[in-house]
């Protein structure tokens, strides 16, 4: 067995492609629009055996500020969790890849948290051994196969309501980005609702870099939705095999009374149904003990909620406190205004 950092695009595309659980997050397509993202580094580690992999790991390191306070603010992040082939060869793979990991991130991150897009059972002891926490959070996944109307009615009935009552009065347009220029007003549009929460967005170049080398795959889409022409609402998807996945959105609160975020929602959901999408995955919904306005809003789309949870890998607990409090300075530095 051995850790590689690097693979032939064919080889690391076809893996994913044709592993089970293998999701956007893993692909080369993904890697390079983290590349292209500032702020954002993205890592490959594989172990292979045989020229063939038996475990992949797409980590990337993630930092809100430079300079001094670079080192107490990066975090890693494994968006699309661990790979591996089934078998001891899998599990060992992985076993030694994170092993050779941990050895590098802790010299560069904090902490390293593997986020579970399909159910982890078959490789959490591999992760629990080396060191990666479990900790229970929530999704909720939307049957998108069968008529339209089964999904629509799937919807809560408040929720329906609102989406008929918003086509009905038609003063909201729901529309598909096809200019880069408008990936700004995009940007506008979840800076507005991260700003309201607090919470750091991604830098722009993130967007940029997903409409310009996802958008023409099919493995991205952005929607805006306009109240009276004015952008209110907008959605950001990836696309991959025969799952959407839910990745960023934000509405401008001055127009909640129109539905646009409702309206919005369920385009997505009818053009995922019409095009032989099987799953809506809304990315996420929080820790089941917490609170979460977020999750509210997802759970009256008549998915079911799922908890795969993340596994959470401590690099450097003695930095960890000083760490969120540099955090928590910066986040009103970011939002001070």
């Amino acid at each position: 067995m051995k850790i590689v950092r690097e693979l032939p695009h064919a080889l690391w595309s076809s893996f994913v492609r044709e592993h089970p659980q293998g999701n956007v997050f893993h692909t080369p397509e993904m890697f390079e629009v983290w590349k292209a993202t500032r702020g954002y580094v993205p890592e490959l580690w594989a172990a292979v055996q045989d020229d063939k992999v038996a475990a992949l790991l797409i980590p990337v390191h993630i930092s809100i500020s430079t300079g001094v306070l670079k080192k107490l603010t990066t975090r890693t992040v494994v968006f699309g969790g661990a790979l591996c082939v089934e078998g001891q060869a899998g599990r060992q793979g992985l076993h030694d890849l994170l092993v050779e990991f941990r050895l590098h991130a802790r010299i560069v991150s904090l902490f390293t948290e593997i986020r579970n897009v399909s159910e982890p059972n078959g490789i959490l002891p591999v992760l629990s051994e080396s060191g990666f926490r479990y900790e229970e959070h929530l999704n909720y996944l939307i049957n998108l196969q069968g008529p339209v109307e089964a999904v629509f009615d799937r919807i809560g009935s408040r929720t329906r309501q609102h989406i008929r009552r918003a086509i009905k009065r038609n003063r909201v347009r729901v529309a598909e980005v096809r200019e880069r220029e408008q990936i700004r007003i995009c940007y506008d549009l979840l800076q507005k609702t991260y700003g309201l929460a607090n919470v750091p967005l991604a830098d722009i170049s993130l967007f940029h870099a997903a409409f310009d080398q996802l958008a023409a795959k099919q493995m991205a889409r952005f929607t805006l939705a306009f109240v009276d022409e004015e952008p209110a609402a907008v959605s950001v998807e990836l696309i991959y095999k025969d799952v959407i996945y839910g990745w960023y959105g934000g509405v401008d609160r001055r127009f909640t009374p129109n539905a646009p975020n409702e309206l919005m929602m369920w385009h997505v959901l009818e053009w995922g149904c019409k095009n032989g999408y099987r799953i809506y995955d809304f990315g996420g919904a929080g820790k089941p003990d917490e609170k979460y306005g977020v999750r509210d809003f997802k759970a009256k789309f008549g998915g079911a909620l799922v908890g795969y949870g993340r596994n959470v890998w401590v690099a450097r607990p003695a930095f960890l406190a000083v760490s969120k409090f540099a955090y928590d300075v910066l986040r009103r530095v970011i939002f001070r205004n």
